[in-house]
């Protein structure tokens, strides 16, 4: 079994971050077997490599290695390429056809955005995973195949379930072993790495000098958020090679190459995901509001539990000072301070304070949630997914939030 480093090495893998590693450890450890495998993650962070890889290192090693993008294949013709078809089966068949699983016999298919397979396509590559037979379009007489399948996704496939796009039991044959890729942003210092290793290949491509990063461009560089991924980090270090005349990029100069560079706060897209996007963007304000809320009572509590280490005169007078400012904020703020204790004993130039905070519930926003989710589900005769339409968010956090609120 080859090692980890000669796996890198030979297949061309940058980078040495921890949950990298074990997926390339994971794939060279169930590439000796026929295993199913679902390699999971976000599009641009390289699942490809890890198909290639089980291949390279199984005992089909010598046989075909096929790659279907399922995403890229119209719905109507994706039973046919991957199944093949009789001559007549449908206008234009004018020949009998291969299909990639008969192709591929004896060796291994990469079913590349395998979420997006047409659920009659899920029913037939299920046949294929369970006994390895499969039909042809227009043909009556089952085919044998022996290939190893390898599928990788974007899509988070619970959700999918879910909303009936994919089919349960195919997605549990399919992830014998599953294999997560870690998005870019999370592999810090990997990122300035792949860059140097791009910015080096295309310095040889276009026959000019390698572009370097100031110091304060690498910090940057591992700052931003890089929703392309792998993929994204590539493009902006060949237009940089390209187009800068000077090979000395500072940190103003790569800004002008990161797309939304304050791309990490939430924004509303235009268009027609613009409901869900909505949904997800109120989401996370109803959490920032709840998170903000339980930020500043533990502000206040903080103050006042400082505030009990004054000694001096001046000091308590400045306390005593500050409290009853703190008081009024937050009768204003319809929350309630109570000073139960204030003393001054004759041996001790200290005073005491208890403190308790009471929030006036019917300005809370959780409540206000609860009570449009009750009123929703009574409308809608408990009915979940005409209720997470009408609230304008998906039945999957509908079902979340029914769970937490207990409802």
């Amino acid at each position: 079994m080859e090692n980890l480093q000669t796996v890198k090495q030979r297949f061309g893998i940058i980078g040495n971050d921890l949950q990298l590693n074990r997926a390339i450890e994971k794939a060279i450890r169930v590439a000796p077997t026929d295993i199913s495998v679902l390699v999971v993650g976000e599009s641009g962070v390289g699942k490809e490599s890890i198909p290639k890889i089980i291949h390279q290192l199984s005992h089909r090693k010598h046989a075909k290695y096929i790659a279907v993008n399922c995403g890229a294949i119209p719905e109507g013709t994706i039973d046919s390429e991957l199944f093949g078809h009789e001559k007549g089966a449908f206008t234009g068949a004018t020949a009998t056809r291969k299909g990639y699983f008969e192709v591929a016999d004896g060796g291994t298919i990469f079913l590349d955005e395998v979420g997006e397979l047409p659920l009659t396509t899920q029913v037939r590559l299920l046949r294929v995973l369970e006994n390895g037979e499969f039909i042809k379009v227009g043909s009556s007489q089952v085919q044998k195949t022996n290939v190893r399948i390898v599928a990788a996704t974007n899509v988070n496939m619970h959700e999918a379930i879910s909303k009936e796009k994919f089919r349960e039991d195919l997605y549990y044959r399919l992830s014998t072993i599953e294999i997560p890729l870690p998005p870019l942003r999370q592999r810090g210092e990997d990122i300035h790495l792949l860059f140097r290793k791009f910015a080096s290949d295309f310095a040889q491509k276009y026959r000019m000098p390698t572009i370097r990063l100031e110091d304060s461009a690498i910090k940057v560089l591992l700052s931003y958020n890089f929703p392309g991924n792998i993929r994204q980090l590539r493009n902006i270090a060949e237009q940089i090679s390209v187009v800068e005349e000077n090979r000395v990029i500072s940190s103003e100069k790569l800004l002008q190459y990161l797309p939304n560079t304050q791309g990490n706060l939430p924004a509303i897209i235009n268009g027609t995901s613009a409901k869900n996007d909505f949904s997800n963007e109120r989401d996370i304000m109803y959490k920032i509001l709840f998170d903000m809320r339980n930020d500043i009572n533990d502000l206040k509590k903080l103050t006042l539990d400082l505030l009990k280490d004054g000694n001096s005169p001046q000091v308590q007078e400045e306390n005593h000072r500050l409290i009853e400012k703190i008081y009024q904020e937050q009768q204003s703020d319809s929350a309630k301070v109570e000073v139960v204790q204030y003393t001054e004993p004759a041996d001790s130039n200290t005073y005491d304070f208890i403190e308790t905070i009471e929030e006036d519930e019917n300005l809370s926003l959780q409540e206000k949630e609860v009570e449009m989710i009750k009123k929703s589900l009574e409308k809608n005769n408990g009915k979940r997914k005409l209720a997470a339409k009408e609230l304008g968010i998906s039945e999957r956090t509908l079902y979340r939030k029914i769970k937490q609120y207990n409802l």
